[in-house]
């Protein structure tokens, strides 16, 4: 397809998936409006794959997620259902009925003074700057240009005022994005969404059916090029049921477009939860086959270190000091990993569709892939990239991201690998000539030709792609504080004293990979699953699953599992 843009539209089912997906739109918006000299080109990532224009009934031009979110009741703190840019005529108009009224009124959640949703502007973001910026969206597409009005100085959220993904989403989302599910409940001990039974369930009913569709329709209807869905999902909990019903539902009406499923777990959980873990690892397992099913490719994304029922302990990044039990952290980092992820298919030239990415790495079978990152990418002042590589080593410096274990000693059929936030007078050797080369990536003469090298040196004969970009990933409050003081504000690290700035833009390598691991992993997760007496967790069962649903998705999981065997005669 030549020209116009392929649209892509994201699913965002559940609460874990709020806090990632908040951080997501945070980073975007701040992309948007990172500060840029006029005279450069577009940026390298087209905004208008995610976002679309649109125009409030005041005749306001808006700029929105081109987003459908589902979460339970009491997760929206004080964020509107129905968003703050138009306003409802039904619900404004005047009301006919003359009988007698009565009024019910709810305390209203407090609000942080950080929470942008409300303010009367009719689309904004806070730039890193500390000014407000009001988009103008031009009638063409393309990034908005920005006029600027006065407003407070950001603040940045502390762990102990975030309880919802709501409470830190700086971005003003369209009214038909929100789907409340208020048969359950975000808080408390009842009504909880726990079994992946009932969150297929959910999708089984008229009302949340038909809810979903016609906000598919209208979203959908005014793509040109839809490329296809992301959908970012929680995998522990009832909504791995969602995501199995929505990818299902997905791939018999949009046959033929991509989906690609992010399949969210929070940090570790603890052994003192028995019900809880036994419940994580039965939505997890059903959730991976039924996904994978209907899915174009899967990835499990978590900073916990295992799938199954043994703990380990949380991945660890050299330059960052998070809390693994917050999901206000957790979720920030796996959005900043999903935003260089994601890469391929939000270029604005030569971009990777959705379908052409998952046919690269899920040949034979293999639907499910794993995700790795170096966050930041240690990057020194004045140092060129392959220096940065050849300091870096091996694939087993990246940490991994689909708590699979340990992947040293694994291999890997195929590789999506991104790299971006390098300076491109760094991109290669600045070595005076004559100099003895340290490696065959200082011998490169771009940038591109450097990384690929360098991915062919740490897998040989893996069929690899690659992109080098030049714009940072941005992590402006209210993104957490978890960067190391050793950080510059661009987040390269500096070899003397602590600069005291505090970091807004960061390097990142990300890869999704297709790998041996996953045989280990999932062969693991079976087992677990067929040591269960699911008689004891009848409860799970009769959320409208039965024992003959728990054999199949054995047997599936054994399938899966066996797809990644064979690694070392493939991928020698």
């Amino acid at each position: 397809m030549a020209g116009g843009v392929r649209e892509v539209l994201t699913l965002q089912l559940g609460h874990f998936a709020g806090f990632v997906g908040a951080h997501w739109w945070n980073q975007q918006d701040a992309a948007l409006c990172a500060p840029t000299d006029a005279k450069e080109p577009p940026g390298e990532l087209s905004p208008d794959v995610l976002y679309r224009a649109g125009r409030t009934p005041h005749g306001q031009e808006t700029y929105t997620p081109r987003l459908i979110l589902m979460d339970l009741k009491g997760s929206l703190s004080s964020l509107k259902q129905e968003g703050g840019l138009y306003s409802d005529r039904q619900l404004d108009a005047s009301i006919a009925w003359q009988g007698k009224l009565t009024t019910h009124k709810e305390e209203l959640c407090p609000k942080n003074p950080y929470y942008l949703q409300d303010l009367q502007s009719a689309e904004g973001v806070l730039s890193s700057d500390g000014i407000w910026r009001v988009k103008s969206i031009p009638n063409v597409k393309g990034p908005p240009p920005f006029t600027t009005a006065t407003a407070p100085k950001p603040h940045v959220p502390t762990e102990g005022s975030i309880r919802v993904w709501s409470d830190f989403l700086n971005v003003h989302l369209h009214p038909r994005s929100i789907c409340m599910i208020q048969k359950y409940n975000h808080d408390g001990e009842a009504g909880r969404l726990e079994a992946f039974g009932q969150g297929e369930s959910i999708l089984k009913e008229p009302r949340y059916l038909e809810e979903l569709e016609d906000r598919l329709h209208f979203y959908l209807e005014e793509c040109d090029y839809l490329q296809g869905f992301q959908i970012l999902c929680d995998l522990h909990n009832g909504f791995s049921g969602v995501g199995a019903k929505a990818t299902e539902l997905l791939q018999d009406e949009y046959s033929g477009r991509g989906i690609i499923t992010w399949g969210l777990l929070p940090g570790p959980y603890s052994l003192g939860e028995p019900q809880k873990n036994i419940y994580r690892l039965l939505n997890t397992a059903f959730g991976l086959v039924h996904m994978s099913a209907h899915s174009s490719l899967v990835c499990p994304l978590s900073l916990g270190g295992s799938l199954g029922l043994r703990p380990e302990p949380p991945v660890t990044f050299p330059h960052l000091r998070y809390d693994a039990a917050l999901p206000f952290h957790c979720g920030a980092i796996l959005a900043t990993a999903l935003d260089t992820l994601t890469v391929p298919y939000r270029l604005r030239s030569s971009p990777v569709s959705m379908v052409h990415l998952a046919d690269t790495l899920n040949f034979s079978g293999k639907k499910v892939v794993t995700a790795a990152a170096t966050i930041p990418f240690p990057l020194v002042p004045g140092q060129s990239l392959p220096d940065a590589l050849v300091q870096l080593g091996g694939a087993a410096a990246w940490t991994p991201l689909s708590a699979c274990g340990d992947p040293s000693g694994t291999c890997c059929f195929a590789q999506s690998v991104v790299l971006r936030g390098v300076d491109r007078a760094y991109h290669t050797s600045q070595l005076v000539p004559g100099t003895p080369l340290p490696s065959p990536l200082h011998a490169c003469t771009a940038g591109e030709d450097v990384l690929a090298q360098y991915l062919q040196q740490q897998q040989p004969r893996v069929r690899s792609s690659a992109h080098l970009l030049l714009a940072p990933c941005q992590v402006t409050p209210p993104y957490p504080c978890l960067f190391s003081p050793s950080l510059s504000r661009h987040g390269l690290v500096l070899d003397g004293p602590p600069s005291g700035a505090a970091v807004e833009s960061i390097p990142v390598l990300g890869a999704l990979c297709s790998s041996s691991t996953l045989s280990r992993t999932l062969g693991d997760l079976a087992r677990d699953l067929g040591k269960l007496d699911v008689r004891r967790w009848a409860s799970f069962m009769d959320a409208g699953l039965e024992q003959g649903d728990l054999e199949e998705a054995l047997q599936e999981l054994g399938s899966l599992a066996q797809c990644y065997q064979g690694a070392d005669s493939l991928a020698n």
